[in-house]
């Protein structure tokens, strides 16, 4: 390899690069505008060496689906398998995932489902992602004491729910979210949460209810 690594980088870019630029173009047009020169006039840099990191759009292509699944499916699996001395806790370490990006992506969540439209391939990993998701939050309640059905239910109608959101492209304020969240955790755990739980929650979010008149 040549010994210049600082101008062999910026002619080249990286595989974060690569893959960044590819994020974006997923995220703003869709998988159909992820194409190597698009990508490589992004990033101002050469299109051959587009190949110095992925044998080619395909494989690209792959490793988006793996970054969005890590990305995405091990963050909410984490937030499950989180500390939390109750139910109602364990539900609100979830509920992080849909108010923090860097926990779960749902901008990502809806340029991957809308790919999945067409992708077969990728329509089976969003299954795939689907069926683990719902086994963590439904092992979540088990070990808080549910039986496995009711278990599974709830865990369904949590993630099928959030799934509604971001399809369905909801947007609601932070306030307005704060304020029903301890509704949806009753709603979803047939318990009512803890004052100290909500503060912490809102505290992660950096979220008072002095801070709204």
């Amino acid at each position: 390899m040549p010994t210049g690594s600082n101008s062999d980088t910026k002619w080249k870019g990286s595989r974060e690069a690569w893959l960044d630029a590819a994020f974006e173009l997923l995220l703003d047009s869709g998988v159909d505008s992820v194409r190597i020169l698009p990508l490589a006039k992004r990033l101002e840099v050469s299109r051959t060496s587009f190949y110095w990191f992925f044998k080619d759009r395909e494989a690209l292509l792959d490793a988006l689906v793996e970054r969005w699944r890590e990305k995405n499916t091990q963050g909410l699996v984490r937030q499950t398998e989180a500390y939390a001395e109750s139910i109602t806790e364990a539900i609100l370490n979830v509920f992080d995932c849909w108010l923090d990006p860097e926990l779960f992506d749902s901008q990502l969540e809806f340029a991957m489902r809308s790919w999945a439209l067409q992708s077969d391939d990728v329509a089976r990993a969003i299954d795939a992602a689907d069926e683990t998701r719902i086994d963590a939050l439904t092992h979540m309640f088990e070990r808080y004491g549910f039986e496995p059905l009711a278990a599974n239910v709830r865990g369904r109608t949590i993630y099928l729910t959030q799934i509604g959101y971001i399809s369905m492209k909801t947007q609601e304020a932070l306030e307005v979210r704060m304020r029903r969240i301890p509704a949806y955790v009753e709603i979803f755990t047939g318990q009512t949460p803890q004052v100290r739980e909500l503060q912490r929650f809102q505290a992660r979010h950096k979220y008072t209810t002095e801070a709204v008149s």
